[in-house]
């Protein structure tokens, strides 16, 4: 049905125009096509983000400002005739195809919480939680704000919160504390809600929320949609986005990494991956069932990361596969270090020979250290050895606002006036948009 609005009311605006204009065969075809235009313009602001919403925003005002120009149509009853039949075209269409046109996830829409907690690191992110004023805001929202002060333990305040009676709870800071907090919730069986007030917050990114907008991801405890995701162990700490080995590991370790992360590692790398470089003792097997005895870069990851393209490089299409994605690195070198930066650059580090991908469902790397560095979600640990690995598969509930984007840009599919028209009569024709 809202389909079928949608192109009715696309049709009905040129109708309106063009019985003014009937007796007027030159302004006739340009006041269609102007008609045409803003529609398109209002459809395209619909399905795009950034600029391009922001242009085609303009491409209406500025087409419907031509049309009431025109000498015949300045009326202020056809002005508005018009100008409603557009709107109620691309608002039916938006209730027509935007699910069928997002990517596949098993979402369901929820009422909001009864009692949101929101706990709050105020250091993390260079201080977002200030910044953006977010206490105050969850007040009004009426969540309740805790905030970290020296010496607390998240955990424990995580537990209290569920203790005295949070039916949803979150987590404004950096990925660690985002995968400290969503483990309680995993296991309370409460939604999770991530707000993105760390620094690179790129679980944030990949359920699909805009890391810009920190305080829209409160919505969240409102009317919300809520979906399961996958969350993933190092022994028994929970891990939301990755754990590396190897180099990454070595870098996250040294003093300097948190206030100069490019700096650190361009003075590092030389050392690390020098012609005099020890390497790493890493043990592991591969998919093949053969044996690895070292690598320069080992990454675990709570679902697959996208390394093959610059359309979404080093995010996640989907964080519900019940899959860790294993990336391995091995550097010759004496020869390999230049293609390897040149994989990178090129956005397609699959293609360096030394690259090995898999998925499984769970995974383990020995050593002969006593100690193996490892960085989880961005935080520096030693671990001793046997490091083991394994997928929760859908095991935390999480909340996201309605309107936030809820695409990762490795799942993002460009969509155009064309895909929108063709799903519109798909859908009118009882068919699925997608």
């Amino acid at each position: 049905m809202a389909a079928a609005v949608a192109l009715i009311t696309l049709v009905a605006a040129v109708v309106v125009v063009a019985w003014r204009l009937v007796q007027y065969p030159v302004q006739l075809p340009l006041a269609v096509l102007l008609i045409l235009f803003a529609v398109v313009a209002a459809w395209t602001a619909l399905v795009r983000h950034g600029i391009r919403r922001v242009l085609a925003a303009i491409g209406v005002v500025v087409t419907l400002a031509a049309t009431i120009a025109l000498p015949d149509v300045r009326s202020f009853a056809l002005l508005a005739v018009v100008i409603g039949l557009i709107a109620i075209s691309t608002a039916a269409l938006k209730v027509a195809v935007a699910h069928d046109l997002a990517p596949a996830t098993a979402t369901r829409s929820v009422g909001p919480a009864s009692y949101g907690v929101l706990l709050m690191n105020p250091w993390s992110g260079g201080g977002k939680v200030k910044r953006f004023g977010l206490e105050e805001k969850a007040r009004e929202l009426g969540i309740t704000p805790v905030v970290l002060q020296r010496g607390d333990d998240l955990l424990v305040l995580a537990e209290h919160a569920v203790a005295e009676g949070a039916d949803v709870i979150g987590m404004a800071g950096g990925d660690g504390s985002q995968a400290l907090v969503a483990d309680v919730a995993r296991r309370h069986h409460i939604p999770f809600v991530c707000v993105p007030a760390g620094t690179r917050n790129h679980f944030a990114l990949d359920l699909g929320l805009d890391r810009a907008d920190v305080t829209a991801a409160l919505g969240a405890f409102g009317d919300a949609l809520e979906r399961r995701v996958d969350l993933a162990m190092l022994g028994d700490r929970v891990f939301v986005n990755n754990v590396s080995l190897g180099v990454y590991a070595a870098i996250v370790h040294s003093g300097g990494y948190r206030d100069a992360k490019l700096a650190t590692a361009e003075e590092l790398l030389p050392d690390l991956l020098g012609p005099d470089a020890p390497g790493f003792d890493l043990r592991f097997a591969r998919s093949d069932g053969a044996i690895v005895r070292s690598a320069d870069i080992v990454l675990v990851s709570n679902g697959v990361y996208r390394l093959n393209s610059h359309k979404g490089f080093g995010t996640r299409s989907r964080l519900d596969a019940g899959v860790l994605g294993i990336v391995t690195l091995t550097v010759n070198r004496a020869w390999d270090l230049p293609a390897l930066i040149a994989a990178e650059v090129s956005g397609h580090l699959d293609r360096f020979p030394g690259y090995q991908e898999w998925t499984t469902r769970e995974f383990e790397v020995d050593s002969g250290q006593p100690l193996v560095e490892v960085g989880v979600d961005g935080e520096a640990l030693r671990l001793p050895p046997p490091l083991r690995f394994r997928s929760l598969p859908g095991a935390l509930r999480v909340r996201t606002p309605i309107d936030a984007p809820n695409t990762a840009p490795a799942a993002a599919t460009p969509v155009g006036i064309r895909q929108v028209v063709t799903a519109s009569f798909r859908v009118l024709a009882g068919h699925p948009a997608r």
